[in-house]
């Protein structure tokens, strides 16, 4: 079997085995706070108690990761779309460290929010960590959010994932 071949099949059973859209056992315990970005106007909730990373000096997002396991994180970040195709450039490389740089430059939109807003949901399984990031696009701003775990792990942080992702809000499009 092709490694690409077993990357679709691993994604279709682990998507398959999502029941629903809640978080899973491992990350319900506990409550939740919403990080609301003061730059840029996004928001999305995490569980109180992970870790907060430090702020960039821009402001332009905020990570936080799990107490109990620093190699899984949640983060989101805004910023301007470029002119020439809306791709995540440096932000993207910056924050997924070794990611796959090889994007598609055009959107799928395959996941609508709570909030009704339309936006692509990517799931990249690779051999140490695995992500899901979640992208918006609203005039010239690009809102992005995602979730890494070690891939090994991944299944067990897939709904939790996904339930955030879900629940990501940004502000209205200007009038």
């Amino acid at each position: 079997m092709t490694c690409a071949l077993a990357k679709v099949a691993f994604g279709f059973a682990l998507a398959l085995s999502v029941s629903s859209c809640q978080p899973s056992e491992r990350t319900a315990s506990g409550t939740w706070k919403t990080y609301n970005n003061q730059r840029y106007g996004f928001e999305f909730p995490y569980p109180s108690n992970w870790v907060a990373s430090p702020m960039p000096d821009n402001r332009d997002g905020q990570a936080f990761s799990d107490p109990q396991n620093s190699a899984v994180e949640i983060r989101a970040w805004a910023g301007q779309r470029l002119p020439d195709n809306g791709s995540l450039g440096a932000y993207y490389t910056r924050r997924t460290k070794g990611h796959k740089k090889d994007r598609p430059k055009h959107s799928k939109q395959n996941l609508t929010t709570k909030q009704g807003v339309t936006g692509e949901l990517q799931v990249d399984i690779n051999s140490d960590t695995s992500f899901m990031t979640l992208t918006l696009r609203q005039g010239q701003i690009q809102y992005n959010w995602q979730g890494r775990s070690p891939s090994q792990e991944f299944p067990d942080y897939y709904r939790f994932f996904y339930y955030i992702a879900t629940e990501y809000r940004v502000p209205p499009p200007p009038k």
